[in-house]
């Protein structure tokens, strides 16, 4: 308890008492939902921050009893200083992990791009494993998933799939699955039973949200065309494709999935936002790449992150050395959660080793 910054301890439980304080004196419109906020923020770390002082005085009694008193007394007191020494460990790193700076991008839902890499047709198909990995994920957590984009490969899977998961601390769950996913395994093509390694790569951007990032009309090229693919005659006489080209960036999105060109619009819009959104993270982490070397979620896609080895049933995520014999239920998005515990821990410890260090 004594590396805890203590003066910061009594300040925090000091402003959620000021809150809910003026909450009670019925504060109105946009000053009760800010407040609304920072008391919802706060309070799961001031309830750690009383349950830890509630045990230390605890102990402090625990401690004058097996000081004095009869040998009964003194045993079932000592026996009380073992626990709540414990009880106090375990309630000092909670509130650290509290006191972290946090991601204000964790609450968010996400947009989810998975792109099939090297290995042709097998790429493609690996790409579907991945995207349906991730949708089944998303089912098992409350999410809903809506497909904004996708192409698909010629022998089924996807050439590029672009999907909203939207529910609330989705991107805190997902973010560190940006990157390079390798494949091992014998293609139901090959006749002579030999292993391909093959490749998708797979992005995750928080959802953005329009006061996140100002749009000028004026920067935008908007084009209509007719929808490629499958959908029958509506797809030859409808122009409800649209591409939109941000001028300043060059970042381009498409979407054709819906008939409406409205909606169509409306989520390349959400597209773009997210993919401005992320750039501009990505530049900002760019700037404290020397501070979070060696952590895991640096966001680059291009690094090689996790190999799935089918004929060892073997998932291998290669940051930080975790190898699971689980292969088909992470695949199935049921042991997903396992691989990304690990990852968060890993990315809690390194915070924490930095907060020390500072």
């Amino acid at each position: 308890m004594n590396s805890l910054p203590l003066a910061k301890l009594d300040q925090l439980v000091a402003r959620h008492a000021e809150i809910e304080a003026a909450l009670a004196r019925g504060a109105e419109g946009e000053e009760i939902a800010r407040l609304g906020r920072e008391f919802s923020d706060l309070s799961p770390v001031v309830a750690q921050v009383k349950a830890l002082k509630a045990a230390a005085r605890d102990l402090g009694e625990a401690r004058e009893l097996a000081a004095e008193g009869d040998a009964e007394m003194r045993e079932l007191a000592q026996s009380e200083v073992a626990r709540l020494e414990t009880r106090i460990a375990e309630l000092t790193r909670e509130v650290r992990l509290a006191l972290l700076p946090k991601d204000t991008m964790d609450e968010r839902g996400v947009i989810l791009e998975v792109r099939a890499g090297t290995g042709g047709d097998e790429a493609a198909l690996f790409a579907g494993d991945l995207y349906r990995m991730y949708a089944r994920y998303a089912a098992e957590k409350g999410w809903s998933v809506e497909v904004l984009s996708e192409s698909e490969g010629t022998m089924g899977g996807y050439k590029e799939i672009v999907a909203a998961l939207h529910g609330k601390g989705a991107f805190a769950r997902l973010k560190f699955e940006s990157g390079v996913h390798r494949v091992q395994r014998v293609p139901e093509t090959e006749a002579g039973g030999r292993i391909h390694t093959s490749a998708a790569t797979v992005a995750v951007l928080p959802e953005a949200e329009e006061v996140d990032v100002d749009v000028n009309e004026a920067d935008l090229r908007i084009d209509v065309f007719r929808a490629q693919g499958a959908g029958g005659q509506h797809v030859n006489k409808t122009e409800s494709a649209v591409r939109i080209t941000h001028l300043p960036t060059n970042t381009v999105v498409m979407v054709q999935d819906e008939r409406s060109q409205h909606r169509n619009k409306a989520r390349a819009m959400a597209l773009l936002r997210a993919r401005l959104l992320d750039s501009e993270r990505q530049r900002q982490e760019a700037g404290r790449a020397a501070e979070r070397r060696g952590q895991v979620g640096s966001g680059d896609r291009s690094e090689r992150i996790r190999t799935y080895n089918f004929p060892q049933g073997r998932v291998t995520d290669h940051r930080i050395n975790l190898t699971l014999y689980k292969l088909e239920e992470v695949i199935a998005g049921t042991a997903l959660d396992e691989v990304v515990d690990a990852l968060v821990t890993e990315h809690q410890a390194a915070l924490m080793a930095a907060a020390e260090e500072a």
